[in-house]
């Protein structure tokens, strides 16, 4: 019997691709509506392409409870973060529409169970801290009182937020199989890629066939650059410096929640999803403020057995380039001290394009600074 190209690939979380896609049912204006925000309308187009697989659905009770817990699911697999759907009270029937905020029909609900939650629990445990200033934190504590669980049907997604870059897991593994791909490295980002991050990406790059740059395309704060901007970046940047048959370019959907190390592994077993055999892992991955630790992302990998994950982290120290080396480098691999590496903080990275001065080459591709420069003159 012939293997398929896509069965050479890591197998999705649990040992297949969800499907929650299908038809619009009939007598659907009878259903009560449970209208969705933002961020749960990102994890519902999610639950429907299999990016969340094994997940069918908002998650019951006692799902949500191993998960806070312990990080895995109540069958054992590892899984990190709540994906919940937040309301006011238990619906009458056992069925429901879900909706977006202006009452258009998007999927229907199946519904297990209506239950209460600890906020200040879930977000002591989640996200490491209860302080509302934590934009996740904040987030969670605006929610309704209740969690809406069951099995969802999608017959209407959102439109993408970057369409020519929409790809579902099964789109992907699809891309990597026809490209003879089978171990692929994954890189998670919600900023423009500067000379650190294409460092660490082409590192990786020399140990896979391929390299899958998936930007976070979903909520992010007010402050981060506007995702239109971001994929202008990382176009710029891949045609000019990465192999076109080495690298695919795409969007992930999801909103960030910024909880640090959990949310390292929830990306992590989401790019397994979408076919990566390894998932690259930085300092900082999903962190905001000074709530995490520089490395408790990587750290947190230890708290799963060997290989439980099955996807395989890269962890990266922080990069810079080095004038005496004479290249990028780490504090693995470089001898030299700070006086002799080039550091710009955020805060003088945008004073100088707000002043339309090209940071420093060692610092970004000047072609990447060119289009922030731009973004930043039209605001």
């Amino acid at each position: 019997m012939t293997v398929a190209a896509t069965d050479r690939l890591i197998a999705p979380h649990g040992g297949a691709l969800v499907d929650r896609t299908g038809d619009r049912p009939a007598g659907l204006e009878s259903l009560e509506a449970v209208a969705l925000a933002s961020r749960e309308i990102s994890d519902l187009d999610m639950l429907a392409a299999g990016a969340l697989s094994p997940l069918e659905g908002f998650m019951g009770r006692e799902n949500y409870e191993r998960v806070v817990e312990d990080m895995h699911l109540t069958n054992g697999l590892p899984w990190a973060l709540p994906v919940c759907l937040a309301v006011d009270a238990a619906p009458a029937g056992d069925l429901v529409s879900l909706v977006d905020e202006g009452g258009r029909p998007l999927a229907v609900l199946e519904v297990e169970e209506a239950y209460p939650y600890d906020k200040e629990r879930e977000a002591e445990l989640c996200f490491r801290t209860t302080d509302d200033a934590h934009p996740g934190v904040a987030r969670l504590y605006a929610q309704k009182p209740l969690y809406l669980a069951g099995r969802v049907t999608v017959f209407d997604r959102p439109e993408p937020t970057i369409p020519e870059l929409a790809r579902d897991p099964a789109e992907t593994r699809r891309v990597f199989a026809e490209r003879g791909w089978k171990r692929v490295v994954g890189f998670q980002t919600r900023n423009p890629i500067h000379r650190a991050h294409e460092y660490l990406t082409k590192v990786a790059l020399e140990t896979v066939d391929g390299l899958l740059v998936h930007p976070l395309v979903g909520d992010t704060k007010s402050d981060d650059v506007p995702v239109d901007v971001r994929v202008e970046c990382y176009r710029t940047l891949l045609e000019g410096y990465y192999p076109e048959d080495r690298v695919l370019l795409s969007a992930f959907p999801a909103a960030m929640r910024y909880a640090g190390p959990r949310e390292a592994i929830w990306h992590a077993i989401c790019r397994k999803n979408y076919g990566c055999s390894h998932f690259i892992v930085g300092r900082d991955h999903a962190g905001v403020g000074d709530y995490y630790g520089t490395y408790d992302a990587q750290l947190v990998f230890d708290e799963f057995a060997p290989h439980e994950l099955d996807v395989e982290p890269m962890f990266f120290e922080h990069t810079f380039w080095c004038n005496v080396c004479g290249s990028m480098a780490s504090t693995k691999s470089c001898p030299h001290g700070p006086e002799d590496r080039v550091f710009l903080s955020g805060t003088k990275v945008r004073e100088m394009l707000g002043e339309g001065e090209i940071p420093p080459v060692e610092f970004t591709r000047p072609e990447v600074a060119e289009v922030l420069i731009g973004a930043y003159r039209s605001q």
